[in-house]
Parts: structure tokens; C-alpha cells; sequence
């Protein structure tokens, strides 16, 4: 930081501090915390104060007489002056109307104690809705604190490492346009159903560096077979399997569906990725892993054109049959890279049924979890 920005340009250094669950420690003290740090790009910058609310217990009610509702100050015509907060805001307000405020008229002033240097937000729960499955996923209220205090409306937010894109959400959520970076296609997979899950088609964007054609998935199949089996997975909505690279016992990725009624057992697709020379073999081991995984369907996705043979031992393994929609469907189908750029998908029980893939993120609302007083 201190290379990218200048020494002369380090502000603050801030700590998060959270509790979470942390088992019987006994060597040590536990964990609870991680550093920030502040620093500008000029010596002219923007900062909004903040002002935390969960202190609003510390405050002299009294002295605001009746005009004073908890949480947020309401004040009429007679609003008292003695204290400079007032009216600062009170001359806001008439700046704003052109006017004095009238008996009916209703005066927001920012009330709580400004937020320092040591942040208490919790961090995201494991049995949390919005947790997205990514280790080191940071809570929305951490990331609407700093661009809050760091941004106004229609400034930009740029997160070179974004990870599962709690940044992008936030920043979109508080109407500033952002870019987010991240070298990984599992990380701009997870971002686009975020994005999808809580601004459904309200937000629009576009993915530079993402395969669009099949010299680009060629390029990026040489360059990283990892991050090619990713971004192959995300054509089809799938979610890449877990644990480290090598250890996969012949899993790619898994798609998950329910095709029951309510309660029923929740069923998957095994997927494979080739990047290179597929064969016959590929197919039988394909089949075999479904065996021990009893998974319903297998899927190969493959990047050059499957072999006759190939096609024929795929077929030879059946059908499943979708007991909820009383439809039929390729229990191991083989697809290419080529036929998913151009549209096509995989046969199986309909899309509106597959609720277990990713863990939805939810919907946005309002401004978000935590509500903070700005002054300028």
C-alpha cells in the first residue's frame, strides 16, 4: 500500500472487530479481528462521517425536548439551536425547501455517535442466507461502511480482488457504478448469480476476459485447464466440485435439482470436463462415477467433437425418467463446447425445478443491512 499510494498517503488503520464460534482455544487468544487500512490517492479526498446508532443509548435525550424521536430526530418549527448539529442541519434543511420549516413539516437530523477507528459488525454467519459458500466471503454491512464513508452517489468502486462480489452488491445496491476484478471463472460465475438473485434483471454489465468463442476457449483451456473447467461449468449453471485441484475422484462439477414434491430427496447431475483428446474411456469413467455417486445423470462436456462411438456407448446407458414431470431425458449425455456457445443446454427436469446449485443470495432491499447517518 505504502508503494502503490506513498507513505504521505496513509489515513487510518481500522479494525473489524467479530465474534464468531471458536471451539475450546487453549494456547492462545482467539481471533477475532482483521485490519484495514485507509489511504488516499491526493490530499484532497472524500469522507463522510458516519454515525453508528447502536450508541444511541449514550445520548442526553432530554436535551432535545419533544422534538426528539429515538433512532432518527424529528423537530417542527420551534427546533431548539443550542446545539451546532442542529443547526447545521436545520440550515440544510431550509437550503433544501427555500423556506423555514413549518409546524407540520418533519426535519431528519443524523443523531448517534460517529463511528472511529474499531468497526463492531458481525461477521457472516455459516447458517447465514447470504453466505454464497466462499471462504472468505465479508459481510454486507462491512462493505456498505466503507463505501458509504469513502463515495457518493455515482462514484466509482473498484475492487481488484472481489471474490464472490459483496463489493459489486453493496456499490450497485447504493447506486455507485463499480468494477470488480478476480482472476478465478468460479468467482465471476458466483458474482453473476448474485447479481441475477438480487436485482433479477434490473442491473446490466458486462464480463471482459470471458470466453466468447471457441478460439477463446481453446486459449484459455491451454492457458489454465482449471479455470477452463470453470468457466465450462458455468455455461451450464453448475457448480464446480469441492476440494483441491487433483482430487476431484473424476467430478468436475455437480448440478442438483428436485423433481419431486415437497420433501423429496434432492437428486444431481455429474459433470466432466475434457479440454483436450476425449475417447471412449472417458465415457465408461464418466458412468462409473455416477454408479458410486448413485447420481441421477451424467453430463461430458467436451471441447473437441465426440467420437461415434463415444455417442453410442453415451446412449446405451438409458434414460432418466423425471417422476414430478413425467418427462424423459439422456441419463449420460456428451455436449461440446461449441454446442453450449451456441445456445444449446442440458435435457433435464425443467430449469424452475433446480433450487439446490448455488445457494441463492437475497433479494436487495432499501439501503441495506446497516442504516447509517451521512454528513458531509
Amino acid at each position: 500500500m505504502d508503494a502503490v499510494f506513498g507513505t504521505r498517503q496513509f489515513r487510518n488503520e481500522l479494525v473489524w472487530h467479530y465474534r464468531t464460534f471458536h471451539g475450546q482455544v487453549k494456547a492462545y487468544f482467539p481471533k477475532k479481528h482483521d485490519i484495514l487500512l485507509l489511504y488516499t490517492k491526493t490530499q484532497q479526498w472524500t469522507f463522510n462521517r458516519l454515525f453508528d446508532e447502536q450508541y444511541e443509548d449514550t445520548i442526553d435525550y432530554q436535551r432535545w425536548n419533544k422534538y426528539l424521536v429515538r433512532g432518527n430526530v424529528i423537530v417542527g418549527a420551534n427546533m431548539p439551536m443550542q446545539d451546532s448539529r442542529f443547526r447545521r442541519f436545520y440550515r440544510r434543511w431550509v437550503r433544501e425547501h427555500g423556506r423555514e420549516p413549518g409546524p407540520d413539516d418533519v426535519v431528519y437530523v443524523v443523531e448517534g455517535q460517529a463511528v472511529d477507528t474499531v468497526w463492531d459488525l458481525k461477521a457472516v454467519d455459516p447458517k447465514d442466507k447470504s453466505r454464497l459458500g466462499y471462504p472468505t466471503q465479508k459481510p454486507e454491512a462491512l462493505l456498505e461502511r466503507i463505501i458509504k464513508a469513502s463515495s457518493n452517489e455515482g462514484d466509482l468502486v473498484l475492487d481488484p480482488f472481489c471474490g464472490c462480489g459483496t463489493t459489486i452488491a453493496v456499490a450497485e445496491r447504493l447506486k455507485r457504478p463499480w468494477i470488480g476484478i478476480d482472476i478465478t471463472q468460479a468467482a465471476i460465475r458466483t458474482i453473476k448469480e448474485r447479481l441475477a438473485d438480487m436485482f433479477a434483471d434490473q442491473v446490466t454489465y458486462r464480463v471482459i476476459g470471458e470466453p466468447v468463442s471457441m478460439p477463446d476457449a481453446e486459449a484459455l483451456a491451454k492457458q489454465d485447464p482449471f479455470q477452463f473447467q470453470w468457466w465450462a461449468l458455468g455455461l451450464v449453471g453448475a457448480r464446480p466440485a469441492e476440494g483441491k485441484k487433483g482430487s476431484d475422484k473424476g467430478i468436475d462439477g455437480r448440478l442438483y435439482f428436485h423433481d419431486e414434491p415437497e420433501g423429496g430427496k434432492t437428486k444431481q447431475v455429474i459433470l466432466s470436463v475434457k479440454g483436450g483428446h476425449t475417447s471412449v474411456a472417458h465415457v465408461h469413467e464418466l458412468r462409473g462415477v455416477m454408479e458410486r455417486e448413485q447420481a441421477e445423470m451424467g453430463v461430458l462436456i467436451s471441447m473437441a467433437e465426440p467420437t461415434q462411438p463415444m455417442r453410442s456407448d453415451a446412449a446405451s446407458s438409458g434414460f432418466y425418467d423425471s417422476p414430478g414431470w413425467n418427462t424423459r431425458h439422456p441419463r449420460l449425455q456428451i455436449l461440446t463446447v461449441e454446442e453450449l456457445l451456441g445456445g444449446k443446454t442440458i435435457d433435464m427436469p425443467a430449469v424452475a425445478q433446480q433450487r439446490a446449485t448455488f445457494k441463492k443470495a437475497p433479494r436487495a432491499k432499501g439501503e441495506g443491512p446497516e442504516q447509517l447517518g451521512l454528513e458531509n
